[in-house]
């Protein structure tokens, strides 16, 4: 690499799409884009370790539009995306610089209408795809990927938390052998080093190591609640903090989602709702609102946060405890950015303790979650020891930091979180099942859970009131019904066969 910044231009970069970036006041690359762009002009396979928000998207984005034909066959790209916020974004960086080469973009992801979608894949040189919904539109033969020369993976380890590893295998069957692969992770280790070797051929590896003036501080605190009531009187105390900024509270369910900021709203605190039920422009204006300041408390489910990179979140909440030490750190890691200071605070209940214990340990943050007395929360300093990719050290009592990675370097390997003992630290195996367009599990199964209670507390309502308990002999029913006996079958009740 060369000791001074090269432009856009030195790294082999049309004019048409130099011009194009300099129309977005981009002059110069950022050190992924140097580390990238030739390898790919050259029509190499590259591996890249680089953390969110280092700018990976022009890095591949840049070199592919200039490598593609706008007359040739359609379409000749394909970008794969865990969500459809990240979906959404990789189109709007690539817009400008796709139209100045007369190539046409388009996104494809659930949640909206599939139909303007096909409409706009027939044209496009290059598709932007969650794997879900790519398969449907395989399934409806609305996309022929035979004529791909790129294919991306954009944060391939998120698609493999996520469970997308059987369609995205299922995908890249359907596409041309001889063909360039891109591989985008913030590890390379793992999983997500063993599909990287795969689907490449021959691959130049890459590694961004985070700058040091990007390495935050988190003070990780956790608060023993004696009961799921008490969260919202808790949650109040931290909206109302003093130091309180730009607030993301996580929570494990849409509907639960949408009850807090309801029941936020009714303490006259302003918050909205961001989870997979909303419409994608209901989410981009709740993230731009947030991101603009106008809007300081955003309750998101932990999917629908993926997308955001948001440099200035001063605290992130754990409303709902995380379900794993992967999730704990995916949530945490969106404070504390950019070299600044971030506070975590998670709620716990008393049959959490345990579970919440343990990835206490596996991420080094135990002792602070010991620390906190039942009903209080823990310490606020930031421990010597444990901060998020902070170095084992000595604690000499003082309430100093220490520094970590960047938070969003936090996969398996030497830039996830590192307990007190090197090498103590475990990963959680992702055993999750496939989900399409980023429907995580914590909440289908919510949402199950939640249909079933509606479901029983039908049934009770449907019941006939005021009469006697039946006795303990059968009462002969007729066929089909699932009422009480005499009553015929209750009003809106399902056939045995539909009932699940």
């Amino acid at each position: 690499m060369q000791n001074s910044p090269a432009t856009f231009a030195e790294l082999g970069v049309s004019e048409t799409v130099v011009d194009a970036l300099v129309a977005r006041n981009i002059t110069h690359p950022f050190p992924v884009q140097e580390l990238v762009i030739r390898d790919v002009l050259d029509g190499t396979d590259v591996l890249v370790q680089s953390p969110t928000g280092s700018g990976k998207t022009l890095a591949f984005g840049v070199p592919m539009v200039d490598r593609l034909d706008s007359n040739g066959p359609r379409p000749a790209a394909l970008i794969l995306a865990p969500t459809r916020e990240l979906a959404s974004q990789i189109v709007d960086e690539m817009y400008r610089i796709c139209h100045s080469r007369a190539l046409k973009i388009a996104a494809v992801y659930g949640g909206v209408g599939i139909h303007p979608q096909i409409k706009a894949v027939r044209k496009a040189h290059i598709v932007v795809a969650t794997p879900g919904r790519l398969e449907d539109l395989i399934e409806r033969r609305a996309i022929d990927l035979s004529a791909v020369r790129i294919l991306v993976l954009d944060e391939a380890d998120r698609m493999l938390d996520m469970g997308f590893k059987p369609p995205v295998d299922r995908i890249v069957s359907l596409l041309p052998r001889k063909r360039q692969t891109l591989f985008f992770s913030a590890t390379l280790e793992g999983a997500a080093g063993k599909l990287a070797a795969e689907y490449t051929y021959q691959p130049r590896t890459h590694v961004q190591a985070p700058a040091t003036d990007d390495l935050g501080e988190i003070s990780h605190r956790f608060m023993h609640l004696g009961s799921q009531n008490a969260k919202l009187p808790a949650l109040l105390h931290v909206l109302r903090g003093e130091e309180r900024g730009r607030t993301l509270v996580f929570v494990r369910t849409k509907r639960g989602a949408d009850r807090l900021v309801k029941k936020l709203t009714d303490q006259r605190e302003v918050a909205q709702a961001m989870h997979g039920d909303k419409s994608q422009a209901q989410r981009q204006r709740a993230l731009a609102a947030f991101e603009r300041g106008d809007l300081q408390t955003l309750v998101a489910t932990d999917v629908a946060a993926r997308g955001i990179d948001i440099v200035d979140v001063t605290h992130v909440v754990n409303f709902d405890m995380p379900e794993d030490s992967d999730t704990y750190t995916h949530r945490v890691g969106r404070t504390g950015r950019a070299g600044a200071d971030g506070d975590a605070i998670t709620f716990v209940l008393g049959d959490q303790r345990r579970e919440m214990r343990s990835i206490a340990k596996t991420v080094g943050v135990f002792d602070q979650f010991d620390a906190a007395s039942p009903g209080e929360p823990s310490s606020p300093q930031r421990d010597a020891r444990h901060s998020v990719g902070g170095e084992a050290g000595e604690r000499d009592g003082s309430p100093r930091r220490s520094r970590r990675h960047n938070p969003n370097s936090h996969r398996k390997g030497s830039q996830g979180f590192r307990a007190a003992k090197p090498g103590s630290a475990t990963r959680e195996a992702a055993g999750s099942t496939p989900r399409r367009d980023g429907e995580e599990r914590g909440e289908r199964s919510g949402e199950r859970g939640e249909r079933s209670e509606r479901h029983r507390a039908g049934a009770r309502t449907h019941a006939p009131a005021g009469k006697p308990k039946p006795s303990n002999h059968k009462q002969p029913r007729s066929h089909g019904d699932s009422g009480p006996a005499g009553n015929g079958p209750r009003k809106g009740a399902k056939p045995r066969s539909q009932q699940g």
